[in-house]
C-alpha cells in the first residue's frame, strides 16, 4: 500500500498476521521502489545537466543577444521589413563591425611584430653594450645568437608548438561551432519573437500572460539600451583617442582608438585602465613624453565620462549604481566567466527594473539623515518672488526682507472655503468659521494681506484652524 499524506498510523503499522509471521510490511517494498526511482531521477538529471552545461550556456549568450538586437529588428519591421530579413541584416551588420575591430587589431599586432622582429638585433647589441660596459665582459652578437638558437629550451619550446598545433586546431574548430551555435538560437529567437511569445502564453492564465509580456518588454528595453547606450559611448571614446594618438603621431591610431573605445566601455570599472595600457605603450615607442600625455587624457576622459556624458546617455537605459554593476560582474564572472561578465549588467538591469515595477516603495521620512545633506528652507525664494512681481508689470511690489521677517504678512487672494459663515474682508477674502484659510499666490487681482484692515476697517477673520506660517510667505496652493 503506498504511504500518502493520509496513511494513519493504524494503517502504516504491520498487521498482528505480519508482525506475528516477522514478514516485510507489504507498503515497504513500494516505497522502497519509490525512493530508488527518486534517487535514479535525480542523479539522472544532474548528469544530463552536467553534459548539456555548455549548450544551456549558448542558449542563453542567445537570449540576450536577440533581445539585445530586438529593438533594431522591430524597427525595420515596422517599417515594412520582414522579420527574417530585418533579422539577418542586423546580424550582416554585427558581423561586419566584428571582423572590422579583428582585422584592425590584427594589422596593428602584425605591423608590431615585423617591426619587432627586423629591429631584434638593434636590440641585442644594446643589451651586449650594456652588459660589456657593466660587467666588463666580451661578448658578441654571433655568440649569443648561436647559444640562443642551440639551446635545450628553444628546441623543446619548438617541439611542444608543433605537438600543440592540433589542439589549438580543435579549440578554434571549438569556438567557431560555439559562435555558429549562439547566432543560430539568437536568430531564432530574434526572427521569431513574436511567436515564440505566443507559444509561452499559451500555456498561461491570463494575467499571467500580462505579467510575462511586461517582463519581455523589460528585459528588451534594458537590454538592448545597454548595447546601444555602450555602442555610443564606445564611439565617442574612440573617436576622441583617435583625435590625441593622431596629434602625437602614434602609428596605428584607427585601430588603438578602436581597441580604447570597445574595451573601456564593455569591460566595467577596469575596462579604462586596460584598455588605455596599449595605447600607453606604442605611445611610448615613439616618445617617452607621448606616454604621459595619454596616460593624462585617459584619466581627464574618463572624469567627463562619468560625470557628464555616462549620465546623460545612460539615465534612461541601464541606469544602475556603479558598485551594484561592479558586484554583478565579479558575481557573474564568478558563476559564467568571461560570459557571465558580458551579460551581467544587463540581466541586473533589467532584474533592478523588474523588480522597480512590481515592488510597493513608500514615502522616505523627512529626515537629515536620508537626504543626503543640508535641507532647503521650505517656501518661495526671494527670486521667485521678484521674478513673478516683474511678470505682473510692476502692479505689485516684490517682498523684500523685512516682509520675509514680519509676523503675518503674505499675499492673499480670493479664496472660497467650503460651508460655515464668511467674513469677507474688502471682498479680498472669504474665511469660514472653523476652516483654514486657502489662499492663492500670485494669481489676477491678488492684494497685500497687510493692507486689508485699512481697506475694509476690519482685519479679516481666521479660524482656530488656520495653519498659515508666520513670519514668511505663503506658497503656491
Amino acid at each position: 500500500m503506498p504511504v500518502t499524506e493520509d496513511t494513519t498510523q493504524e494503517e502504516i503499522r504491520p498487521s498482528p498476521r505480519d508482525a506475528a509471521s516477522g514478514r516485510m510490511p507489504r507498503w515497504l517494498p513500494r516505497a522502497m521502489v519509490l525512493a530508488l526511482s527518486l534517487v535514479a531521477c535525480f542523479q539522472f538529471a544532474s548528469w544530463a545537466f552536467h553534459e548539456l552545461t555548455s549548450l544551456l550556456l549558448n542558449i542563453l549568450i542567445a537570449f540576450f543577444l536577440a533581445l539585445a538586437i530586438e529593438p533594431a529588428v522591430d524597427w525595420m519591421a515596422a517599417r515594412g521589413v520582414r522579420r527574417g530579413l530585418a533579422t539577418g541584416l542586423v546580424f550582416l551588420g554585427v558581423l561586419i563591425a566584428v571582423a572590422g575591430f579583428f582585422a584592425l587589431l590584427g594589422s596593428m599586432l602584425a605591423g608590431q611584430m615585423v617591426t619587432m622582429v627586423e629591429d631584434f638585433p638593434k636590440y641585442l647589441d644594446k643589451v651586449i653594450s650594456w652588459v660589456n660596459d657593466t660587467f666588463h665582459t666580451e661578448l658578441s652578437r654571433v655568440e649569443v645568437q648561436d647559444s640562443l638558437l642551440h639551446s635545450d629550451w628553444l628546441q623543446k619550446y619548438v617541439q611542444d608548438s608543433a605537438n600543440n598545433v592540433l589542439d589549438v586546431s580543435t579549440q578554434v574548430l571549438g569556438g567557431l561551432f560555439k559562435v555558429l551555435t549562439v547566432t543560430l538560437f539568437a536568430f531564432y529567437f530574434a526572427a521569431d519573437g513574436p511567436r515564440l511569445r505566443r507559444a509561452l502564453c499559451s500555456v498561461l492564465p491570463l494575467h499571467r500572460q500580462t505579467e510575462v509580456l511586461r517582463a519581455w518588454e523589460i528585459a528588451v528595453a534594458k537590454t538592448g539600451g545597454y548595447l546601444y547606450s555602450r555602442g555610443l559611448m564606445a564611439l565617442i571614446s574612440g573617436i576622441a583617442h583617435y583625435v590625441l594618438l593622431e596629434i602625437l603621431g602614434v602609428p596605428y591610431a584607427p585601430a588603438l582608438a578602436v581597441w580604447v573605445g570597445l574595451i573601456s566601455q564593455f569591460i566595467p570599472t577596469i575596462g579604462t585602465y586596460l584598455a588605455g595600457s596599449l595605447p600607453m605603450l606604442i605611445a611610448f615607442t615613439v616618445n617617452p613624453w607621448y606616454a604621459v600625455w595619454v596616460l593624462g587624457f585617459v584619466v581627464i576622459y574618463q572624469q567627463f565620462e562619468n560625470y557628464l556624458l555616462q549620465p546623460r546617455i545612460t539615465a534612461k537605459t541601464v541606469d544602475i549604481h556603479p558598485a551594484v554593476a561592479f558586484g554583478s560582474v565579479i558575481a557573474g564572472t564568478a558563476l559564467l566567466g568571461a560570459v557571465g561578465a558580458l551579460i551581467a549588467i544587463p540581466a541586473t538591469a533589467t532584474l533592478q527594473a523588474f523588480l522597480g515595477a512590481y515592488i510597493k516603495r513608500y514615502e522616505v521620512t523627512d529626515d537629515p539623515r536620508v537626504q543626503g545633506g543640508n535641507r532647503k528652507p521650505k517656501g518661495e525664494s526671494r527670486l521667485a518672488r521678484a521674478r513673478r512681481a516683474l511678470r505682473r508689470g510692476g502692479s505689485q511690489p516684490a517682498l523684500g526682507a523685512d516682509a520675509e521677517d514680519g509676523a503675518g504678512a503674505a499675499l492673499a487672494a480670493p479664496a472660497i472655503v467650503g460651508a460655515g459663515d464668511s467674513a469677507a474682508a474688502g471682498g479680498a477674502a472669504t474665511v469660514g468659521s472653523g476652516a483654514a484659510s486657502s489662499v492663492a499666490v500670485g494669481s489676477p487681482g491678488a492684494v497685500d494681506a497687510a493692507a486689508v484692515p485699512e481697506a475694509s476697517g476690519d482685519a479679516p477673520a481666521v479660524g482656530p484652524t488656520a495653519k498659515e506660517p508666520l513670519g514668511g510667505p505663503v506658497g503656491e496652493g
